[in-house]
């Protein structure tokens, strides 16, 4: 007999304390089933058992570096997933590593490897850099409030199982680092910064002046359309990778001027050519 698919799996996983826990209160309040540290060895009997069950549509693991020998044993489950026809996504949670250790800091607890917090943060980043490459989904939260963490898993549910690819432009500043999330960066500081023009330093990207100044520039229209004409082209060979989301990241100096109205035009290019974007300014209040 021809085993029933489950509407909705979600692997929750990534970097201790980058809102795991969070993340799944997010899945529960959105109507899924969710385990937190379901053993590893358990994962495939889990499949079996609620796989006939039309009840449970919609359910969200949680997995992390707790699991003895984790890296080696879940890599080799998720490989047999689909035999076992469990058709899953991993939701990967990140943050940068002064974050981590400030959240362990202020909490006071004791990271999983058990090591200093510094040294623990740096192995484990190591021992999961192959898993966040499997990632459908990199979420960096270090910047981000629950509200918004939540914001974005909900975009993420959106996702049909066809090959729809869900598409998210951010800005940002160099100045505050590059996001963890983005897979495709784009450097936009060869553009004049309109916040040495005394008239624009104190306006963002999302104000008329500094985009009519910015499009009155040599070249300008021509990048954008090509840029945004080259990221249509690398979709479908994104989609053929299996990749369900893709992050855009434009960087200026500060993240408020320059990548800020670049990131707004393409996300509505893209949207005008019938794609499903978000549009979220990291730097655009400091």
């Amino acid at each position: 007999m021809k085993r029933k698919k489950l509407g909705r799996i979600f692997i929750i996983t990534g970097m201790s304390g980058a809102g795991k826990s969070q993340a799944l209160k997010s899945f529960e309040d959105l109507g899924f089933y969710c385990i937190d540290n379901l053993p590893i060895a358990l994962i495939p009997q889990f499949a079996e058992l609620i796989g006939d069950r039309r009840y449970l549509k919609n359910v969200a693991l949680g997995i992390d570096i707790r699991e003895g020998r984790f890296f080696k044993d879940f890599i080799r489950t998720l490989d047999n997933l689909g035999k076992l026809g469990l058709d899953y996504k991993i939701i990967f949670l990140d943050a940068s590593d002064e974050v981590l250790m400030q959240r362990f800091s202020e909490t006071r607890h004791r990271h999983p490897l058990g090591k200093n917090i510094a040294a623990a943060v740096k192995q484990e980043r190591a021992i999961l850099m192959d898993l966040k490459a499997r990632a459908n989904k990199v979420i960096d939260t270090s910047k981000l409030t629950l509200g918004e963490l939540k914001e974005i898993l909900s975009a993420a549910l959106e996702l049909r199982r066809t090959a729809e690819m869900k598409l998210s432009v951010i800005s940002f500043g160099y100045k505050y680092g590059i996001p963890l999330d983005a897979d495709i960066v784009m450097d936009v500081r060869f553009l004049p910064n309109p916040y040495y023009i005394p008239s624009l330093r104190k306006k963002t990207g999302q104000d008329a002046p500094v985009g009519a100044y910015l499009r009155r520039q040599p070249g300008f229209r021509n990048f954008l359309k090509g840029y945004t004409e080259q990221i249509k082209a690398l979709l479908p060979l994104y989609i053929k990778e299996g990749k369900s989301y893709l992050t855009i990241a434009v960087g200026c100096t500060g993240g408020r001027h320059r990548s800020v109205y670049i990131a707004r035009e393409m996300a509505g290019l893209l949207a005008a050519g019938g794609f499903s974007v978000s549009e979220y300014h990291r730097d655009i209040r400091k």
